[in-house]
């Protein structure tokens, strides 16, 4: 499926594209590291130079970690896939990170209940 953003269409849209895509590229991807990787967002620079791509993985800090290498090693893949399918005028370089806003979360649920306790 080709994916086509109109010259001037930018920020969240061509966020959310690029989520997408990568999110789909996963999916068919072989390395075991990426099994159970969830794009959240991604973050377009307004010059298109790079694309900031959270992630969470399911699993403690150590497959997090070893996920983040699977990443950087599949960037150029997932870079192309991003090209072909969006016809950007410039190809993002991606940049991955570990989404904290799952832990975040959790986190602040758990403040809550130790308030709600007491």
């Amino acid at each position: 499926m080709t994916r086509r953003t109109p010259g001037k269409v930018r920020g969240a849209r061509v966020d959310e594209l690029v989520r997408q895509v990568i999110s789909e590229a996963l999916v068919g991807m072989a390395d075991p590291r990426l099994r159970l990787v969830t794009v959240t967002g991604a973050k377009t620079t307004k010059d298109s130079a790079y694309a900031d791509v959270w992630v969470q993985v399911h699993g403690n800090d150590k497959r997090a970690e070893r996920a983040l290498e699977g990443l950087e090693a599949a960037r150029g893949l997932l870079q192309q896939r991003v090209n072909a399918e969006l016809h950007l005028r410039r190809t993002p370089v991606l940049r991955f990170y570990i989404d904290p806003s799952l832990e975040q979360g959790e986190r602040i649920e758990k403040l809550i209940r130790e308030v709600e306790q007491e």
